[in-house]
């Protein structure tokens, strides 16, 4: 980390501006050697100036520089942005001059990785800062936000200190058995505390369920037979014809994909070939997917024709679904009910032609996964899935924990599981951390970030 880095840190393409970063203790001496209209490294911190770049007596282009010295700046390293005009050919021009004067291309990532080593920011909250730029939905944006700022940094740190306040306790009892005024660790004391934690990362791990929903949405699967109205669903739900609609049975015959925002939430949705017995190769190939990506769903919407009697393949869906999320959706209401009646309570009716009982079914929708409360709390969840890896193997040995106190086992002993979920906590927010981790989470991110 002693070398200055530097990348484009905006999307590559033409527009009115183009930012190269740089960062590192060299960042201002080299830029200042291709700046010509004023000495940077007398400016002030944190202020922009005007002038040119220029290499070998020639203008590239006109610019302005930010200036930003260390410790004040993402990085907590000397930072400067060139902010140059938006041009391919101008942008990769000036980065090619500092690669030339002394700086080297940053890695996707490094950026944030100094940001992370030098103590700027935690794990948790470096993987904000890659969740903010993916986000798709208002939700998606706040809840990486609360990742950034720290707040869910804090559940995690919280967790930590109790478990510290314990370890502290046990060390006492261990250490200074002679002293009879300081307060023992008992099995009942000890269970009293660890319950507590216990408890919270329950809470934790059940309540960032919902972080998840919010962070990778809702994997919907509109199954059914043929010609039942599922590319119509789909259609309508859209907004728009995604889906060729026939009256020919197995038109579909591969996935059809699209997504829906419903409460701040993403919904996936798949429009899956009929599921029926077919000589049709192709088409065969079609309905073995549409069965996989039941499997692999998170809600399954089952599109019923309600002017047909339930067939065979019918029944075997219903049975399918029974033991997963699931919407049944009886289609064609304008049509004569010749559809036995079935006992479920995700039950909705609809007319995909005429668009009618749409709201009802995102209304269900929202209904079964608590969308509205999800979008009004102040979603301070644990979303990644390293970060809930870890919790809920804390979670497993927190169990060897209440094992060990149930069976009165030596004090010392215990103190080693509860020292175990404490580095896994650590983990988390990257207090305690493997470089092969920081390595392949920071090749993830972007270029210049």
């Amino acid at each position: 980390m002693n070398d200055t880095i530097a990348a484009i840190s905006t999307t590559t393409g033409a527009g009115a501006i183009s930012i190269i970063r740089v960062s590192g203790d060299r960042s201002i001496d080299l830029v200042n050697q291709i700046f010509k209209e004023k000495d940077l490294t007398k400016v002030p911190s944190h202020t922009i100036h005007y002038g040119h770049i220029e290499y070998k007596g020639k203008i590239e282009d006109e610019v302005l520089v930010s200036i930003m010295k260390s410790p004040k700046t993402f990085t907590t390293e000397d930072v400067v942005e060139i902010n140059c005009h938006g041009s391919i050919v101008v942008t990769k021009k000036i980065l090619e001059i500092l690669l030339t004067i002394g700086c080297r291309l940053a890695e996707p990532g490094e950026f944030t990785k100094r940001a992370f080593l030098n103590g700027r920011i935690d794990l948790i909250e470096a993987e904000g800062v890659m969740d903010l730029i993916n986000s798709k939905s208002e939700s998606e944006k706040k809840l990486a936000l609360n990742q950034i700022e720290g707040k869910v940094s804090n559940l995690i740190k919280d967790l930590r200190q109790k478990i510290l306040e314990v370890l502290a306790q046990i060390e006492v009892k261990i250490d200074y058995p002679e002293y009879e005024d300081i307060e023992e660790v008992t099995y009942t004391d000890l269970k009293e505390n660890v319950s507590l934690v216990e408890e919270e990362i329950k809470r934790i791990i059940k309540e960032s369920e919902n972080g998840k929903i919010i962070k990778e949405g809702i994997k919907t699967a509109i199954v059914g037979r043929p010609n039942v109205g599922k590319s119509s669903l789909l259609n309508n739900l859209l907004q728009e014809e995604k889906a060729i609609v026939t009256d020919i049975a197995g038109t579909t015959r591969d996935i059809v994909e699209g997504t829906i925002i419903i409460n701040g939430v993403k919904l996936d949705l798949i429009d899956t070939a009929g599921i029926r017995k077919t000589d049709d190769i192709v088409e065969s190939i079609g309905v073995n997917k549409s069965l996989e990506t039941i499997n692999k769903a998170d809600l399954i919407l089952l599109v019923l024709n309600n002017n047909e009697e339930l067939t065979e393949y019918d029944k075997e869906i219903l049975d399918n679904i029974k033991d997963k999320k699931h919407i049944i959706i009886i289609n064609k209401i304008d049509l004569e009910t010749k559809l036995e009646e079935i006992k479920d309570n995700n039950i909705v009716k609809i007319s995909a032609l005429n668009n009618k009982g749409i709201e009802e079914l995102k209304n269900k929708i929202t209904e079964m996964y608590n969308l509205e409360e999800i979008e009004s709390k102040d979603a301070t969840y644990l979303t990644n899935a390293r970060g809930l890896s870890l919790l809920k193997q804390a979670e497993e040995v927190i169990k060897e924990v209440n094992r060990g106190i149930t069976n009165k086992e030596p004090i010392d002993m215990i103190e080693i599981d509860l020292k175990r979920i404490w580095e896994l906590l650590g983990e988390i927010t990257g207090e305690t951390y493997q470089e092969e981790l920081i390595n392949q989470l920071f090749s993830q991110f972007c270029l210049g970030k």
